[in-house]
């Protein structure tokens, strides 16, 4: 009879050997992996208009049109919109499209220090509206579905407001709206990006962005890092080396990497708008936030909305993005909160069958 020492030997052996054998796989799967096989965003889709470094795309169709108006799809500067459309089998545009949706999507392009300048009113009341006559004049329609995601969904509020004509439906996702209700719920780990912006001095952010000329991206990066410490430290060797069992989940992994290695420099006097005007000021909810002299009102805002949230979102706590139900204008106002966090209400398993359908049902009874 083996003893109890030998058997916790042999025990440790073994799951070593394991260990090994498993790093030999991993190994062998990323020497094979090339750059062309962790793409994002391959949805096959059109540029069909341009201006500056912004890119209107439009998607093709592949499925028969079940709505009459299309769905302009506006993702914030700090991330990119590819995020949408991380793989085929979890993208929220490819969702919309099987559903018979006509997606278009803005993509804000690579600011350089040489936008410097450009502000919250070049990308409402400049690109974004210029997107949106553009696909009123090739529709032949007076008004469109916006759909926000993040700091893409301030720019649609503030555009829906001060645009009223141009919107039938407004669609909101994980977008902050009163942002001073990050720790409403007590939770330790929510809303440290709000704490540590209000933190900062207005002189602070001054030098930040006289320094740089923009918002680094690479700076975002970090602190997003920082907020979730200890996912941060483990995730390339404890997460990682979980995937090297399954090639599948390896390239949902340096998918996910990959975008996140891609985050564009957000431009200064837009990045002080938002972490001044609205982190620290929080005067978007206190309706005191103005655009070329014009102040954004919310309750302007008479369309239909849908407005999304993440349960477990640290980023954008789902009290931020609540608070919309008392601010608008409409009394046609839905709300759908997902499980998950920030990112997980668009990459998840668990909300693939939720997200697009649930956006889509919303829009055709409204269509």
């Amino acid at each position: 009879m083996a003893t109890p020492k030998k058997t916790a030997a042999a025990q440790a052996l073994a799951e070593f050997s394991d260990f090994n054998l498993k790093m030999a796989r991993g190994q062998q799967m990323l020497q094979r992996l090339k750059d062309e096989d962790v793409q994002i965003a391959t949805a096959d889709k059109e540029v069909v208009f341009r201006q500056d470094k912004v890119t209107l795309y439009r998607y093709k169709a592949t499925a028969k049109p079940s709505l009459k108006v299309p769905v302009l799809v506006a993702y914030g500067q700090i991330g990119r919109y590819t995020m949408t459309d991380l793989q085929e089998d979890r993208s929220m545009l490819r969702n919309l499209l099987a559903l018979g949706v006509d997606v278009y999507a803005v993509d804000w392009g690579n600011p350089t220090r040489s936008d410097r300048w450009l502000a919250f009113e070049d990308y409402v009341d400049g690109y974004l509206n210029e997107c949106v006559e553009f696909i009123c004049r090739q529709h032949r329609l007076s008004a469109i579905n916006l759909l926000g995601i993040c700091e893409g969904g301030v720019f649609s509020l503030c555009y829906a407001a001060l645009y009223p004509d141009r919107i039938k439906n407004l669609i909101l996702t994980i977008t902050p709206v009163d942002f001073h209700q990050d720790q409403a719920e007590g939770r330790a780990n929510h809303g440290l990006l709000n704490l540590w912006t209000r933190g900062l001095g207005a002189d602070d952010i001054d030098r930040l962005i006289e320094a740089n000329g923009n918002l680094p991206g690479e700076l975002m990066s970090y602190v997003f890092a920082q907020m979730t410490p200890g996912a941060s430290l483990s995730k390339y060797n404890i997460g990682l080396l979980d995937t090297f069992d399954d090639e599948k989940k390896l390239l949902n992994f340096l998918r996910m990497e990959k975008w996140i290695a891609d985050r564009p420099h957000h431009p200064g006097e837009a990045a002080k708008q938002l972490l001044v005007n609205l982190y620290k000021n929080n005067e978007l909810i206190r309706g005191e936030f103005q655009l070329a002299g014009r102040t954004v009102d919310l309750g302007d805002i008479k369309v239909p909305v849908l407005n999304v949230f993440a349960k477990d979102d640290h980023i954008i706590p789902p009290k931020t993005t609540q608070a919309l139900r008392a601010a608008v204008g409409t009394k046609d106002y839905t709300e759908i909160g997902l499980d998950g966090g920030h990112v997980g209400v668009f990459v998840s398993g668990k909300s693939q069958g939720i997200l697009g359908k649930g956006i889509h049902d919303w829009l055709r009874k409204r269509d």
